[in-house]
């Protein structure tokens, strides 16, 4: 239950970087096609990256011992502050709506939006979490926030993204505490 729990959350904060860049592209307005292009490409990499990261985690949570708790939650804290303070940086989100139109721009965005996930399937794996249970929820969780995310993004404008990120980056603070005190 621990770890269902666990991976719904992270699902939630790892879909959450998905959801912002989504709301942005949603914003100048997208067809059926498209939204379903942009959900399936982030869903995709939002998936892969913490479950290369998870397999490289297992494979040295055993080298790490007991701290493999520490580390893993100490590097979850770590990426949720950086989401945080990154939040607070204006960027232009023109790149990532016109990276929408072309798919090798697409997949590009995709990689970039996820690579610090890897971080966070390092921690999951520490925690030897079901890899299959890992897929099924990050990836449900990345397809349907951004989904969300395109359709918010027709109707309500930019604040919403820029909440979503620092709820992201929170999420992850927390979860990442929790690993530590080994209370998740």
């Amino acid at each position: 239950m621990n770890q269902l729990l666990t991976l719904l959350l992270v699902g939630l904060s790892v879909g959450m970087g998905n959801f912002a860049a989504s709301i942005a592209i949603g914003l100048g307005g997208v067809s059926k096609s498209l939204r379903l292009r942009i959900a399936l490409v982030f869903g995709t990499f939002e998936t892969v990256m913490p479950v290369v990261g998870l397999l490289i985690g297992q494979q040295l949570a055993n080298f790490l011992g007991g701290n493999a708790n520490i580390i893993g939650g100490g590097l979850l804290s770590l990426t949720g502050i950086y989401l945080v303070i990154s939040s607070f940086k204006k960027t232009d989100k023109s790149e990532v709506k016109q990276a929408s139109k072309d798919w090798g721009k697409l997949l590009m965005a995709g990689f970039c939006l996820s690579i610090d996930n890897l971080i966070v399937g390092f921690s999951l794996g520490t925690r030897k979490v079901p890899l299959l249970l890992a897929v099924v929820v990050i990836g449900l969780t990345s397809i349907t926030l951004s989904l969300i995310g395109l359709e918010l993004g027709n109707k309500l404008g930019s604040r919403v993204e820029e909440y979503s990120e620092v709820l992201s980056g929170l999420i992850l603070v927390l979860v990442g505490l929790l690993i530590v005190f080994k209370v998740l």
